[in-house]
């Protein structure tokens, strides 16, 4: 039998918004290595701004070379040859052209015991970076020059395992793309192998993101996510058709679910999905890291266990950390208090068991909603799924919160009764807002009649 409508349009939403949640997008706040925060303008008669700033990285802090005609001990360049050379590069002296020649000052800076850092700000209030410029002083070469938003945000600049670290290697992203398309790949040219296609299109979005080329990487993005709007629309709002059953042999039934033809059978799928869990686990424990969002995380939570204010007053290296809903923060309790933080941006113990827990969250809940829907089957195809979909491992592999929102919003979902799914639906929009987006779906899903309507709604509510 084909499924109730509402069960097809609460499968359908839920399982795109879990897969948008586990997309990469921008944080919220910065993280480390974040743009120096620029000096005041006018700072030095000179109008060269050598103040000092924040660290630019937790290992390299910046620091006023002093003199600037004077060579800094072991030092091949003084401020100004720095200067000479960060304002010889084509795009920097682009972006210095676009204004006047009294708006705009250096601020130079020691970036560690072998580099400058050379910024150029406007004379605004509070001063504003345009320009910044690392260079190697034994080699008296520029290493990286920076205009537009890749000055403010360092994670636009593609830095090697900024994110996730080896969930970015070819040779790990491009198995698992395999890996997620090839059960399907029996029976090709149907609109599954489409909306797949798609999917998996993001990765080369990605390519682009990691090469710093955004111009390219965030445009790729809007024609797919647009599709998959579409397609959820269309897959929610249409009318199911019954159609007659065919009879299949016992060798079909076993490479099939609910009319979904695979190329392997569904026990092979368990097997690989217990291997990938392990695969994802420990490359999560070696060789991945936290950005600011996790890092967020166990700072909320330590606040909580502590009794101080949740928001305000959040370390430097992450001051716009406190940006999310309170059960964001409420979570991560239980993993800052078994795996307490040591009050620096480290490796963060706390974050990687959150982001693990959160992961598994999800994989159990879309098994068991593949199975209240279509049987065991599918709930398997379902959670091999989300284990080979790269992008669910990359927001495993960056330590953030995003898979939580996917499983509150599976979580609701599932839940048999109006108030439950209020109160799921409720905590997910309390983790982040995007969630209750879905608010009108779960106050209707799973009324049976019009005469529920009254009871039904009120008690979601």
């Amino acid at each position: 039998m084909t499924p109730p409508a509402g069960r097809l349009a609460a499968l359908a939403a839920s399982l795109v918004l879990a897969v948008l949640a586990a997309l990469p997008a921008p944080a919220s706040g910065q993280q480390a290595g974040s743009a120096t925060t620029p000096p005041a303008a006018g700072s030095t008669t000179a109008t060269i701004a050598t103040t000092v700033a924040r660290p630019s990285t937790k290992f390299d802090e910046l620091v006023p070379p002093g003199v600037l005609d004077e060579k800094p001990p072991g030092h091949r360049l003084d401020g100004y040859g720095a200067i000479d050379l960060a304002k010889a590069v084509p795009k920097v002296r682009r972006e210095i052209a676009k204004y006047a020649p009294d708006e705009t000052y250096p601020g130079v800076y020691l970036k560690g015991p072998t580099r400058w850092q050379v910024g150029y700000y406007t004379k605004d209030t509070p001063p504003r970076e345009i320009a910044q410029v690392t260079i190697d002083d034994p080699t008296a070469r520029v290493t990286e020059a920076w205009t537009g938003h890749q000055v403010a945000w360092t994670m636009a600049r593609g830095y090697p395992g900024a994110f996730g670290r080896k969930v970015n290697s070819p040779w790990v992203w491009i198995p698992l793309t395999v890996l997620f398309l090839l059960p399907f790949a029996r029976r090709p040219l149907r609109m599954l192998h489409l909306d797949l296609a798609v999917l998996c299109a993001f990765g080369i979005s990605v390519a682009y993101f990691n090469d710093a080329q955004i111009d390219v990487s965030v445009p790729l993005a809007y024609p797919l996510l647009a599709y998959l709007l579409a397609r959820l629309l269309w897959i929610g709002l249409r009318r199911p058709h019954d159609t007659p059953s065919r009879a299949v042999s016992s060798a079909d039934s076993r490479r099939s679910v609910g009319g979904l033809p695979l190329l392997v059978p569904v026990t092979w799928l368990a097997v690989a999905a217990v291997f990938l869990v392990g695969f994802r686990i420990g490359l999560n424990v070696t060789s991945s890291n936290v950005i600011d969002v996790g890092y967020s995380g166990v700072i909320g939570a330590q606040k909580i266990v502590d009794g101080d204010p949740l928001y305000g007053d959040f370390p430097q290296d992450n001051s716009s950390g406190d940006t999310y809903g309170p059960v964001a923060y409420a979570v991560y309790v239980p993993f800052e208090q078994a795996l307490p933080w040591s009050g620096e941006w480290d490796d963060l113990p706390a974050a990687h068991g959150a982001a693990i827990a959160f992961d598994l969250a999800a994989l159990a809940l879309l098994f068991l909603l593949g199975r209240r829907v279509r049987g065991p089957g599918l709930g398997v195809v379902l959670a091999y799924g989300w284990c080979a979909f790269p992008f669910t491992l990359y927001a495993m592999n960056t330590n953030t919160n995003d898979t939580l929102v996917s499983a509150f919003v599976l979580a609701a979902v599932l839940a048999s009764s109006p108030g439950r799914r209020g109160l799921l639906a409720a905590l997910g929009g309390l983790t982040k807002f995007a969630s209750l987006a879905l608010v009108p779906l779960f106050a209707l899903h799973g009324r049976r009649g019009d005469e529920e309507r009254p009871r039904s709604i009120p008690r979601f509510a």
